[in-house]
């Protein structure tokens, strides 16, 4: 087994890198890595229902779709990610606890009573501190989880609390629960990166074959072309969400606005205002501008500045209109 420690902290080239190593590496593989703060949704979510977008926006915080299913997840420095990558196919049951019984093995021998519960959590004193996915392709199975140690819980609050009022879809959407901290639980104190190097240690020492390995120029230089090609997009990462329904309802000086877009595949395919506001003409050459434009805000703030809103609304400026759309 190839053991990988990343010290990349770019949530891009960290996904990027997970793919690349399934595609690439004919050994199995074990990663140990961490991102600076960034949302990461499943592939099968939709990413504006899973995350505050106004939080997200205001802190600069990167959103990427990773390949495998699950909820969203919050990533800084104080969460260390790991990845197994094996041999296996789609007959292969999906096998939680053969992945993480290693961390629970750790964490046991450093005296915390980390368990093992429902699908795919590991838990301590019943609060969850790692969420668990898996994705198989090509032969191949990609087994990856989130360990909390010292992350930021406020942030993590933060970030993925969207408003449910605003969407109507058939979208996964991630379960909520109580978490904890592993560096809460340690009997003595013990940094990160110090945890990070006990859990390659016992894993290395459980795998007779275990090498480290480390990116070479060539590995990073092809991670930093599929990262730029396909992580970093809006199309994969915003994109690649199914169908949904969007409503927002705003105050403005000219009164309450509401926006009903219906949403697919990151497109905007129908839009429709409603409210008490006024109007020198009918909103339809408004909504029609917004027609086939992708559900973002540089986009709409595009649409709208070519759009007759001035011409059409009372005391509603484009800026505000905007505020409705997102």
């Amino acid at each position: 087994m190839l053991c990988i420690i990343r010290h990349e902290t770019d949530p891009y080239f960290n996904l990027a890198a997970e793919e690349y190593v399934m595609e690439h590496f004919d050994r199995d593989c074990f990663m140990l890595w961490r991102n600076a703060p960034a949302v990461i949704v499943g592939r099968h979510q939709n990413t504006l229902a899973e995350i505050n977008a106004e939080y997200v926006r205001e802190h600069n915080i990167p959103v990427v779709r990773r390949m495998s299913g699950g909820g969203a997840v919050f990533h800084d420095l104080g969460n260390l990610n790991f990845t197994f990558v094996v041999r296996g196919d789609h007959n292969t049951d999906l096998d939680f606890r053969r992945f993480t019984r290693p961390i629970l093995a750790t964490l046991q021998g450093l005296g915390v009573d980390a368990r093992f519960e429902g699908r795919n959590d590991l838990t301590i004193d019943g609060r969850k501190f790692s969420g668990n996915a898996e994705y198989i392709r090509h032969g191949r199975v990609l087994h990856h989880g989130t360990l909390l140690f010292s992350a930021q819980m406020a942030d993590v609050a933060e970030a993925l609390r969207p408003d449910p009022a605003k969407f109507a879809d058939k979208a996964v959407k991630s379960v909520r629960g109580r978490v904890t901290n592993i560096s809460e639980h340690l009997p003595r104190p013990m940094t990160v990166l110090e945890f990070r190097d006990c859990l390659l240690d016992n894993v290395m020492m459980a795998t007779p074959d275990a090498e480290r390995y480390p990116f070479n120029d060539d590995d990073r230089a092809a991670i930093e072309r599929l990262r730029d090609a396909k992580y970093a997009t809006w199309e994969w990462n915003y994109g690649r969400s199914p169908a949904y329904n969007f409503s927002k309802r705003v105050r403005t000086p000219g009164g309450t606005v509401e926006a009903a877009l219906e949403v697919d595949a990151g497109i905007i395919r129908a839009a429709r205002f409603y409210g008490d506001f006024f109007t020198r003409r009918d909103p339809a050459d408004v909504e029609t501008a917004l027609v086939g434009a992708p559900h973002r805000q540089d986009e709409l703030r595009a649409r709208l500045a070519v759009a007759p809103v001035a011409e059409t609304f009372v005391n509603v400026n484009a800026e505000e209109l905007l505020s409705v759309l997102h």
